[in-house]
């Protein structure tokens, strides 16, 4: 007869009403600090983890750590669970008390690294104390609360805390890590196309306009907008962003995207831009291409407010679908004399004199040059 084949053994996974056991994997930290890993259907999550608010009270003072549940964050959360594809691989982080249990499964599933077993969390009654505090991932585990779904597993990472006190040292710890720069954001955001928070939706047209008009040859912008690939150029990023997302919305740009502004006739928006901006860099060529603090046309301020002049001029050739460079050249030149890109004093009223230099990249700043220059335009 053949030898009996050894069978594996399985990883414990016994639940009863008063627990919930998962197979899990510890680590220790530093001189004595268990981690412990495991995957759970995210349904199970507020069996054993809840949130404690964030509140002030005369005797105790603050008490809590989380701030509260972002409706909208989670909405948007919530519709990419429900989207065809959808993906969390961040896990969950949960501060237990000392009431949960660790138990290994041999020797031989242990390594110098961790050591394989399960987790025995306990369950409490319904409005009882949960033996786990969320200290990450609050938005996303109220997304997966609500979400329209059967079950959907995620990794959650838990540590045994002493106290709160220790759980809110974690919580900052872990929520003040320096976010994505924006830069950085804007430039990855035309090469993504899996579904994105409602937000990020929103710029990811622009970001591919951006990124069109610093890289293409025919572009006057070419190598001139800061980004993390381009750190050499003069004009910042979010300037140029904010100038397109006004046209967009309301402006010469909007005929071009479609009606959630999420997309658009991307060459159509090009071809308007490339031509204004052509005919500013011939009417102001020697304010052109210089850092901001030369130029004030290379600045927020130029760049905002020109947008603006640019939606008034194509207004005026709304049965040109495109204007053409001339048409924006002839335009910009009603407007040339009153311009003090790189010296002499804006004249914004009889007892408003703003000198070149002093022209700073504030709403109030950006609104009156554009107001200023729109005046201007329109008197002629």
């Amino acid at each position: 007869m053949s030898p009996a084949v050894k069978q594996p053994r399985q990883l414990p996974r016994k639940s009863t009403a008063n627990s919930l056991v998962v197979p899990a994997i510890e680590i220790v930290q530093g001189r004595s600090r268990k981690v412990f890993a495991f995957p759970i259907d995210g349904k199970l999550l507020s069996r054993f983890a809840s949130v404690t608010r964030i509140a002030r009270s005369d005797s105790e003072g603050v008490t809590g750590y989380q701030r509260p549940e972002v409706l909208s964050h989670i909405s948007q959360i919530k519709k990419y669970l429900e989207s065809a594809n959808p993906m969390l691989p961040n896990a969950i982080v949960v501060a237990f008390d000392s009431t949960v249990r660790f138990k290994p499964v041999s020797a031989a599933a242990s390594s110098q690294h961790g050591r394989v077993g399960s987790l025995n969390i306990p369950l409490r009654e319904v409005g009882e104390p949960t033996p786990g505090l969320i200290v990450d991932g609050q938005q996303r585990t109220a997304a997966l609360r609500e979400a329209a779904l059967k079950r959907f597993p995620v990794f959650v990472v838990g540590f045994v805390a002493e106290d709160e006190t220790e759980q809110r040292e974690q919580f900052l710890l872990v929520n003040s890590t320096k976010p994505l720069p924006k830069g950085l954001l804007y430039e990855l955001l035309p090469s993504i196309h899996a579904p994105l928070p409602e937000a990020l939706s929103r710029k990811r047209f622009p970001a591919a306009i951006l990124e069109r008009l610093n890289h293409d040859n025919d572009s006057p912008f070419r190598d001139l907008i800061v980004t993390p690939t381009a750190p050499r150029g003069v004009i910042k990023d979010n300037s140029v962003l904010r100038m397109l997302e006004n046209s967009l919305t309301d402006g010469a740009l909007f005929r071009f995207r479609t009606s959630t502004g999420e997309c658009g006739d991307i060459e159509a928006v090009l071809n308007l831009l490339k031509h204004f901006w052509s005919a500013v860099r011939e009417v102001f060529p020697s304010a052109w291409g210089l850092p901001p603090k030369r130029s004030r046309l290379m600045h927020g301020a130029g760049i905002i407010s020109l947008g603006f002049v640019m939606d008034a001029i194509a207004d005026g050739h709304r049965k040109t679908p495109v204007p053409s460079v001339t048409q924006f050249r002839n335009g910009l030149r009603l407007i040339e004399e009153d311009c003090r890109w790189t010296d002499g004093f804006w004249e914004f009223g009889k007892n408003h004199h703003v000198k070149w230099c002093d022209l700073q990249n504030t709403s109030s700043h950006i609104q009156a040059v554009t107001d200023f220059l729109l005046a201007s335009y329109r008197s002629r």
